[in-house]
């Protein structure tokens, strides 16, 4: 009998997206998902590859290509890609009352990329519960608001849609303008901006959240981790340090039109929604170059380790500007809050954002080849968009060939599931022999 070969965590992670693109391309090339009863196969395939990979791009403009079962198809996808999939199939087998095994518990881990999970159980619970209760009560607040402008169904479903697409981060809309129409409105910014970033905390931290705030009410005390606490900070720094500096270079370009409060509102939401989710109240094709090169940074770092967002993760920049700060300060360890950074998280940090910067590189390089017409900011744009998940465009979307969109489509899949994890899935198990060689230096800088 020949020798089975198992898949390692990593391995049945990606699989698991493909499978779920795969599916999502076939259910949105059924007559009844479109409009015109036809899509093509390969725009089919983008939008089911940015849906499960909670990205926002778009090749077909949502509300008026797609039938109301196409939106609640990409709906679905973008519901199950921000939560992970291996987590809806746990959700499931937990229900069922069936046994769930060793390895599913390491690919439990493994889209969370957070240690390991002592209660994981307690865990897949709580993330159905905090989705849940979150998305209706975002849901709730925009009905309330778009029922004054919609039908109630129509406004119940857009609600929905909209409450789902925040949180999973998907930046998916059903208004063909996202919500460049709704800039003024401070429910619906406010709502959208909490939901968002509630979505690109990560679960671990929401529910680290709900412990402080528990024990606050019963006047005991909890000690929040080095995880959660590096993520608020950095989470806290990503928002209002950018939306100053977008407030102050675009004051009197692209914001010159505004009164004060939309102003503001507009640079604290595409600040907020550029790192993770996607939607937008501005017209980005107005912003100057050096809006643009915030953006794409806030769209790098996306948003933090086991959320619904992509990037390289908040943990990730935090690390290494305390690596950078320890240097400066003539330090050998490196410490965040009265703790010192084990050596391998700094390794893994530095790897990560040497491996996304190469990627990403060879991403514009091939859409350069294959999209000569495309200018070099909205290349680099569209790529840094798709690799953080994010579906920020400045334009280039809509006239993507099809090398562009296959350029596209992988790189939105490998933001999704994360280079690290993609690099585990495709390497070897155990390296075949150990070697070691006498030391040499070399000059740096």
């Amino acid at each position: 009998m020949p020798k089975i070969r198992r898949f390692n965590p990593s391995q049945i992670l990606a699989l698991s997206f493909l499978g779920a693109i795969c599916l999502g391309t076939l259910l949105l090339m059924l007559p009844w998902s479109t409009q015109e009863g036809r899509i093509s196969f390969i725009d089919a395939l983008f939008t089911s590859t940015s849906a499960v990979c909670v990205t926002g791009l778009i090749v077909k403009d949502t509300p008026t290509f797609f039938s109301p079962w196409g939106q609640a198809i990409i709906m679905l996808l973008f519901q199950m890609g921000g939560l992970g999939i291996m987590t809806f199939s746990t959700l499931i087998l937990l229900v069922s009352g069936r046994k769930i095994s060793i390895t599913d518990r390491l690919i439990i881990q493994e889209g969370f990329h957070y240690g390991f999970l002592r209660d994981w159980r307690s865990l897949i619970k709580k993330i159905f519960l905090f989705t849940f209760f979150i998305e209706l009560g975002a849901g709730l607040i925009l009905f309330l608001r778009w029922r004054v402008d919609f039908p109630w169904p129509k406004a119940l479903f857009i609600s929905l849609f909209h409450a789902i697409s925040a949180f999973c981060n998907a930046g998916f809309s059903l208004f063909s303008q996202s919500l460049l129409n709704y800039r003024h409105d401070v429910v619906i910014n406010l709502t959208m901006m909490a939901t968002i970033v509630l979505g690109g905390l990560g679960f671990l931290v929401l529910q680290e959240g709900f412990y402080f705030f528990g024990c606050k009410l019963k006047r005991t005390t909890y000690r929040l981790s080095l995880h959660t606490r590096l993520v608020l900070t950095m989470t806290s720094l990503l928002i209002l340090l950018p939306a100053l500096v977008l407030l102050g270079v675009e004051w009197s370009h692209s914001l010159a039109g505004y009164n004060f409060s939309e102003k503001l509102l507009a640079s604290f939401f595409q600040v907020i929604t550029a790192r993770t989710a996607g939607f937008n109240t501005l017209d980005l094709t107005s912003l100057s170059y050096g809006s643009v090169f915030l953006l794409i940074a806030l769209m790098f770092t996306g948003a933090s380790p086991g959320s619904t967002g992509g990037g390289v993760k908040t943990t990730t920049m935090g690390v290494v500007l305390a690596f950078l700060r320890s240097k400066l300060l003539a330090r050998e360890e490196v410490l965040l809050y009265r703790r010192t950074i084990p050596s391998e998280v700094i390794t893994r940090a530095f790897t990560l954002v040497t491996l996304a910067i190469f990627f990403i590189s060879g991403a514009g390089f091939l859409l350069f080849l294959v999209q000569p017409h495309l200018s070099m900011d909205q290349a680099l744009f569209e790529v840094f968009s798709a690799f953080g998940t994010v579906g920020l465009s400045l334009g280039g979307t809509a006239s993507l060939n099809t090398g562009g969109k296959i350029i596209i489509i992988i790189t939105m899949f490998v933001g999704r599931i994360g280079l690290l994890t993609l690099l585990y899935a495709l390497s070897r198990e155990k390296a075949f022999g150990k070697f070691t060689y006498v030391e040499e230096s070399v000059m740096i800088g």
